[in-house]
């Protein structure tokens, strides 16, 4: 059973930070590539970032900027820096492992990231 556990999550003012963990003991976890995606309300699920195994990223052309991933592999970890938040960045966040048609196959619960003064 693989299985993926996102935390960080929480209510932060406009402009603050946030990071996000993404944790997992599973072994494709570390050799695989992992997206973060997030979902808001009454929208669609939509990719934020994606890293390679070796560390390699790409973004979502609306997400480059303020948002970063990055690994720890001999942690298990993926991480992804929230800054200057916003809002509209209100969402469940998760985490998911990424085949080699870059689809998600295994996902977190999710962690809840609010963005209100």
């Amino acid at each position: 059973q693989v299985q993926l556990v996102e935390s960080g999550g929480g209510l932060v003012q406009p402009g603050g930070s946030l990071r996000l963990s993404c944790a997992s003991s599973a072994s494709i976890f570390s050799s695989n590539a992992v997206g973060w995606y997030r979902q808001a309300p009454g929208k669609q699920r939509e990719l934020i970032a994606s890293i390679t195994a070796g560390g390699s990223t790409n973004y979502a052309d609306s997400m480059k900027g303020r948002f970063t991933i990055s690994r720890d592999n001999d942690k298990g970890t993926v991480y992804l820096q929230l800054n200057s938040l916003k809002p509209e960045d209100t969402a469940v966040y998760y985490c998911t492992i990424l085949n080699r048609l870059g689809l998600g196959t295994y996902w977190g619960q999710g962690t809840q990231v609010t963005v209100s003064s």
